[in-house]
């Protein structure tokens, strides 16, 4: 008998221990985690053209973020992944946590070296997605997609609108044109999922400020970013550094928005 109460006693502690752990370790962000950028990864990144020896950043300033979401299906996915810098990286770990408790639905996100940095090819995909060093459309300046400080999200519902010499709007991904009217509410129209403007405050809480739908020309509803000033910041510090950089960025953007508009606090 004293065995067997000895023995009782040690599975409640066993299974108390258990449950305090599991209450311990538990956060909302569980189902979002940051990974280095190991040295196969990073080599994969070189062969498939997503990092060119000319990069702002290098690997070991990467992370990656892998997250779980809620697809157009309505059903949780776990396959989501985006590269960033990693600086900002746990932020992006929160910022995805955050689109999945509200629902907001994302059509997949795959690290670019599935698409060989081809943008054009992601956007078709309506993938979601961030590092890719390749200089800014229609120009030679580095993207801050380069810097891994830039999310592009659903390019299909946001897409890229640009306006030509001759004055026709070219819109990248094409299937991007039955999202321009950007009305929440058409009449006799259902809801659409997974337009950026239901989500421009969460990225921005997070530091990404920066909404390329409040661009005139081009206008890129997908698309946001910090400005280019702390991208060239925080590429040059080392990471612990850069990270507590962000941060002070992001506190201030918070602190700002508790009394003024977004627009106010942009920097």
């Amino acid at each position: 008998m004293p065995t067997f109460s000895r023995c009782l006693r040690l599975r409640i502690l066993a299974l108390l221990l258990s449950v305090s752990g599991a209450m311990l370790f538990w956060s909302p962000a569980a189902h979002a985690r940051v990974l280095d950028v190991d040295a196969p990864l990073c080599q994969t990144l070189r062969q498939d053209g997503v990092l060119r020896a000319s990069a702002p950043v290098r690997c070991e300033q990467l992370r990656v973020v892998r997250f779980t979401y809620v697809g157009f299906d309505g059903k949780t996915h776990d396959d989501g992944e985006v590269t960033v810098l990693a600086a900002v990286a746990d932020h992006v770990s929160a910022l995805f946590s955050t689109l999945r408790e509200r629902g907001f639905a994302l059509a997949g996100a795959r690290g670019m070296q599935h698409f060989r940095g081809d943008d054009a090819a992601s956007m078709r995909a309506n993938n979601t997605s961030a590092f890719n060093d390749r200089a800014i459309v229609s120009g030679s300046a580095p993207s801050l997609h380069a810097y891994g400080l830039a999310i592009d999200i659903n390019p299909v519902q946001n897409p890229f609108v640009e306006i030509g010499k001759d004055g026709k709007a070219q819109i990248s991904p094409a299937e991007g044109r039955l999202y321009l009217n950007r009305q929440k509410e058409r009449p006799g129209k259902p809801a659409r999922k997974g337009m950026a403007e239901e989500v421009v405050e969460v990225f921005a809480t997070h530091g990404f400020t920066v909404w390329g739908g409040d661009w005139d020309a081009p206008i890129d509803y997908q698309h946001f970013q910090v400005s280019r000033a702390l991208a060239r910041k925080l590429a040059a510090l080392p990471p612990e550094q850069a990270k507590t950089v962000f941060e002070h960025h992001v506190k201030t953007y918070r602190q700002c928005r508790a009394n003024k508009s977004r627009s106010a606090c942009i920097d």
